[in-house]
């Protein structure tokens, strides 16, 4: 549905810090790197909304530019409706050298909105979109995916940004949708982050290909909450066998009062 924007030059900076890592079976493959974020709407843990600071997290140590080429954002939406966005774009995408993913209005919500039911992508500026859609899931809350397909320069990839349900009934339909749009989609690898509130370390059936027909896999590591991590509520998953290599869990000084969970990133060898 959304057509890619023009390509904007790559820079280059220091990585981010990081607080925790767990690896995985590598290949030889020259990275992807990802991140995923739950910024909680912009409400810290000093219970204050700060857009300012979360834009400034991005930028010193969550997504400077050069250090990912994905970054996936929950919760970057107001609650309620219009579900009005919360960031300067703009901004966002000079502090992280990526490009915003929701030019095209389809991919949003509604006219005032970022993203979709607050999910929002950033993409490399010099990947072409070949297809981008998004995906209503069932609940009582309302609960959304943004799917993009790209292109050139590179592999084909897909890649899905989305909030899951509490409720574990409600993850596995919500799950089966995914894997539905999927099916119907071309084969190609596919990368699935976000906030997917699955705590429990055995993963429950919304991670069953048995039950929902993907076969997401990939590391764990403890997320939320943002002061002392116990569950591991933020994932970044692939299609492809030990794809998801690497799985870092960022922390610092903005990280801990900016958002109510602390980013993760992943290195991924397709």
């Amino acid at each position: 549905m959304a057509d890619g924007a023009a390509a904007q030059p790559e820079d280059r900076s220091r990585p981010p810090h990081v607080a925790a890592t767990v690896a995985t079976a590598a290949t030889a493959a020259a990275p992807i790197r990802a991140v995923s974020w739950n910024i909680h709407r912009g409400r810290g843990a000093d219970g204050l909304v700060n857009p300012g600071r979360i834009l400034r997290t991005l930028a010193e140590e969550v997504c400077p530019p050069g250090s990912a080429h994905v970054l996936g954002l929950q919760e970057a939406d107001e609650e309620r409706p219009p579900h009005g966005g919360i960031l300067d774009i703009a901004a966002v995408e000079q502090a992280t050298g990526l490009r915003y993913a929701h030019r095209d209005p389809r991919l949003r919500w509604g006219s005032l909105s970022h993203g979709f039911l607050g999910s929002i992508l950033f993409l490399p500026p010099e990947r072409e979109i070949l297809h981008a859609d998004v995906v209503g899931l069932p609940g009582r809350c309302q609960r959304g995916a943004v799917a993009i397909e790209l292109g050139r320069p590179g592999p084909l990839l897909r890649v899905i940004c989305t909030h899951l349900s509490l409720a574990q009934t409600l993850r596995i339909a919500q799950m089966r949708a995914i894997g539905q749009y999927v099916f119907r989609r071309p084969a190609m690898p596919t990368v699935l982050l976000g906030d997917l509130n699955e705590w429990r370390p055995w993963g429950g059936l919304a991670f069953s290909a048995a039950v929902t027909g993907l076969h997401m896999r990939g590391p764990r590591a403890a997320s939320f909450p943002v002061s002392r991590p116990l569950l591991s509520l933020d994932r970044i998953l692939c299609d492809v066998p030990n794809a998801v290599r690497r799985l870092e869990v960022l922390d610092g000084p903005g990280i801990r009062t900016a958002s109510d969970h602390r980013p993760v990133r992943a290195e991924l060898a397709l």
